[in-house]
């Protein structure tokens, strides 16, 4: 299988998820099974239901994050030498040069994409056209709502 980009910060958030879903939500889910079963005919006991499906969401987010962390190759772009060029993990301060405002944006991996944060995904179309581009380059970013026109401000590996 491929190896998938993730930044330091992202492993970093997924090793904590893994952590306390071992340590702190299985333990929990396993006492509320048995809690149920003590209550009696499992067929018809909601609590027993409830906590096994419980018990199934956590496993199966746990293989997830595993498999996550398996292929993920780290990328630390602050030990990376600073040449002005988009690369994964760098942040990029942005002028629309239709509007004049300034956004920010950090391009990430797929599973730490937040826009609300201003993480977007190393595969979105913002990030596709921006990647390669140095400080000072015009770029025309095809989004879902038409052509929009930037140029990329500052660099910063943070």
């Amino acid at each position: 299988m491929s190896k998938v980009p993730m930044t330091l910060q992202g492993e970093r958030a997924l090793r904590e998820e893994l952590d306390r879903l071992k340590r702190v939500e299985r333990p929990r889910i396993t006492q509320a099974i048995a809690e149920a079963r003590e209550h009696g005919d499992l067929k018809e006991n909601a609590e027993y239901h409830a906590a096994r499906e419980q018990q199934s969401f956590n496993e199966g987010r746990i293989k997830d994050i595993e498999g996550k962390l398996s292929n993920a190759q780290v990328i630390d772009v602050t030990t990376l030498p600073h040449t002005g060029k988009v690369i994964f993990g760098t942040t990029v301060d942005l002028l629309n040069l239709d509007t004049d405002a300034t956004v920010t944006y950090r391009i990430v991996g797929d599973d730490e994409a937040d826009v609300k944060n201003n993480l977007i995904s190393v595969s979105s179309p913002i990030a596709r056209a921006l990647i390669g581009k140095e400080e000072g380059d015009i770029v025309v970013v095809r989004a879902p709502g038409g052509e929009i026109e930037y140029e990329i401000d500052q660099v910063r590996h943070v």
